[in-house]
């Protein structure tokens, strides 16, 4: 064992939490941090031109997972791209930086108490936006975590935002914490860059010499000692109601350069590799339902039948008419490159959705969702986005798109074996609720879509073709949105809640954070998370590497 391999605190995973929570804890130079990630350096240059980030799927910096396939969704499997790079998701995502409602925070509070409140969390919102105004993230974006206006926005999204005036919605300032209409997006971009968490957080603790960072570095598995002290009282318990015997984590197997070595812990394990990976690695740590356990002969450290279940994420479908020039359609010419390289300008600083706004269905009323509260984000792209992103943008272009924020479905992430190596089995259950309230509540949102697209100042600009879907302009609008949902529908890259906090015992981790039945471990990321918000997921979760944090300096 080598002592470079050895600390106070391992950090697995250097995503959004991850290096936030790192470069925190890392501020203490009294204390020593090793953060492993799997992936790479994040060194290409397509992780940080901003309008680049779906050239980045199924490349090396992503994950590449796909769903099982999806009985409601012509049994299709969705691809659900991941960042395996520094700063993970946020090196990969389309930069939205978009809160949520105040009631979103206030719910997990009921579930995990109040210190995930609204009022407890906006500190760590400023903080890391580096603002002082909740409804304003534009001053200060020197600090670790760059927000800002788009630079050079194309002038289609401004003719959206007048659409969702002509059609009766309103047109406010974006991250208010209620009552937030349509608004164009605040950006995770410094100067017209990408400011992943690596850029905002790692970078600039590099130079510390308790920090180490390794890359490459694929965990396989958590390493426990028993303890004298028994577990919590509010652990998990298995089908006997018992809990088994005191048990400590006291660091990790972790294979580098195809060679698997321990890393030590003196203090504490935090996993932080997001909704995917961190249930995945609990439970090839024997931490989970001990039947699926079983099923793959591992060990059972902690029967904790809710490790992988509760899964939820955003779903999205989306309208695609073509559109008169000046869409991104054009953002790969020469010129737009010389643009961005010279002055940090034109359609290579676009993060592609480039506005939004919130809708309440009938749905909502039926669920008895709170007053006011939306359950559809309409989401407007200067570009056809078509093919989960994965094909060249095929014509010029609009994307006018619906999504479902508060899915009543949950899906559940599975081992397909014992090997770390071995992808796993994830099964979002889109639109499966046995009353079809999802599919209802998602219609309607596209339904919105099309009254939009019907407005003059949308009208104007569009050609009467259609991109997606294909032969749309020979349909009926309840045809279009039908098939826009079943055929086109895919993941918004928001999974939450596989390892979910709570104050009761069945939740997998406690308020702090910490991972009920064994000592010196928790669990830092979007998989926290009771339920996804009203907004994109990525803000919340550097805010919970960062309160995470606090949590452990106490």
């Amino acid at each position: 064992m080598s002592a470079d391999l050895a600390a106070d605190y391992i950090v697995v995973g250097a995503g959004s939490a991850g290096a936030a929570l790192a470069a925190r804890l890392s501020e203490d130079e009294k204390v020593s941090v090793l953060l492993l990630e799997a992936g790479g350096p994040d060194s290409a240059m397509e992780l940080h031109v901003p309008a680049a980030f779906s050239k980045l799927f199924r490349g090396v910096y992503d994950w590449n997972y796909d769903t099982v396939p999806q009985p409601h969704l012509e049994d299709r499997t969705i691809f659900w791209p991941r960042g395996k790079t520094l700063g993970g998701s946020s090196s990969l995502n389309a930069m939205m930086w978009v809160r949520g409602f105040a009631a979103d925070y206030d719910e997990w509070a009921q579930t995990a108490g109040d210190g995930w409140s609204w009022d407890a969390l906006v500190p760590y919102f400023r903080a890391v936006e580096r603002t002082q105004d909740p409804a304003d993230a534009t001053q200060g974006i020197d600090g670790p975590q760059a927000v800002e206006h788009q630079r050079d926005p194309r002038p289609h999204t401004a003719a959206f935002l007048r659409a969702a005036a002509e059609a009766g919605y309103p047109v406010t300032a974006p991250n208010l914490p209620a009552a937030q209409g349509f608004s164009q997006t605040m950006v995770s971009e410094h100067r017209g860059g990408r400011a992943s968490t690596a850029d905002s957080y790692l970078k600039p603790a590099k130079g510390r010499r308790n920090l180490r960072i390794v890359t490459n570095a694929l965990v396989r598995r958590v390493t426990f000692v028993p303890t004298p002290t028994p577990p919590v009282a509010d652990a998990p318990r298995g089908a006997s109601g018992r809990v088994g015997p005191g048990t400590r984590a006291t660091g990790v197997y972790v294979e580098i350069d195809g060679i698997t070595r321990q890393a030590t812990a003196h203090r504490e394990v935090i996993l932080c590799g997001g909704a995917v990976n961190t249930p995945q690695l609990l439970m090839l740590s024997g931490i989970g339902p001990a039947g699926h356990l079983a099923e793959h002969g591992i060990p059972v450290v902690v029967d904790a039948p809710e490790v992988g279940a509760n899964l939820q994420d955003h779903l999205v479908a989306g309208l695609a008419p073509g559109a008169k020039g000046g869409t991104l359609y054009t953002a790969e010419k020469a010129g737009q490159l010389v643009n961005y390289l010279t002055r940090r300008k034109g359609m290579l600083t676009s993060n592609v959705g480039e506005a939004y706004g919130f809708v309440r269905t009938s749905v909502a009323d039926e669920l008895g969702m709170g007053e006011g509260l939306p359950d559809i984000e309409i989401i407007f792209a200067p570009v056809p986005y078509v093919g989960e992103g994965l094909v060249p943008t095929p014509a010029e272009g609009i994307t006018v798109g619906a999504i479902l924020l508060r899915p009543v479905s949950r899906g559940t992430i599975r081992l397909a074996s014992a090997d770390p190596r071995d992808k796993p089995l994830i099964d979002p259950a889109y639109l499966s609720d046995e009353e079809g309230r999802d599919a209802a509540a998602l219609a309607e949102g596209l339904h919105v879509c099309e009254r939009l697209l019907a407005t003059d100042a949308l009208a104007e600009l569009t050609t009467g073709d259609w991109v997606q879907p294909v032969g749309g302009e020979s349909m009926s609008a309840q045809e279009r949105v039908e098939l826009s949902m079943r055929r086109y529908s895919h993941t918004l890259y928001h999974p939450v809640g596989t390892v979910r906090m709570g104050m009761d015992a069945a939740a997998p981790v406690d308020p702090e954070l910490r991972v009920r039945g064994v000592e010196g471990l928790r669990v830092a990321d979007a998989s926290v998370m009771p339920t996804v918000i009203r907004g994109h997921t990525n803000a919340p979760a550097i805010v919970i590497g960062v309160k995470a944090a606090d949590l452990i300096r106490g």
